[in-house]
């Protein structure tokens, strides 16, 4: 039993993504986020997730913040629950 035994390889940012949590659900395909950045947003949830990935408050996503307008980001990625709380111990989020 290796310390890494339950560990997978997770779905890191890339340079313009930042780790977010759900903290509320606006409808319409929009949620309010607290980024690890500190802002909050209100983030789009893109038609190809809106089918297939249920996205709840509470929930640690990917956003991609909009170059154009800082408040505003899509969520890229949904984490499992399992996955979040293996990226808190990592320290990656708190």
């Amino acid at each position: 039993m290796g310390e890494n035994e339950g560990r997978r390889d997770l779905r890191m940012p890339d340079d313009d993504e930042v780790f977010a949590e759900v903290t509320n659900m606006l409808g319409a395909n929009r949620v309010r986020v607290r980024c690890a950045d500190g802002v909050e947003r209100t983030a789009r949830i893109p038609g190809r997730m809106q089918k297939r990935i249920w996205i709840r408050e509470g929930d640690i996503v990917l956003v991609e913040p909009w170059d154009w307008q800082d408040e505003k980001a899509d969520v890229t990625w949904r984490y499992e629950k399992s996955e979040a709380d293996q990226l808190r111990e990592e320290g990656h989020i708190r």
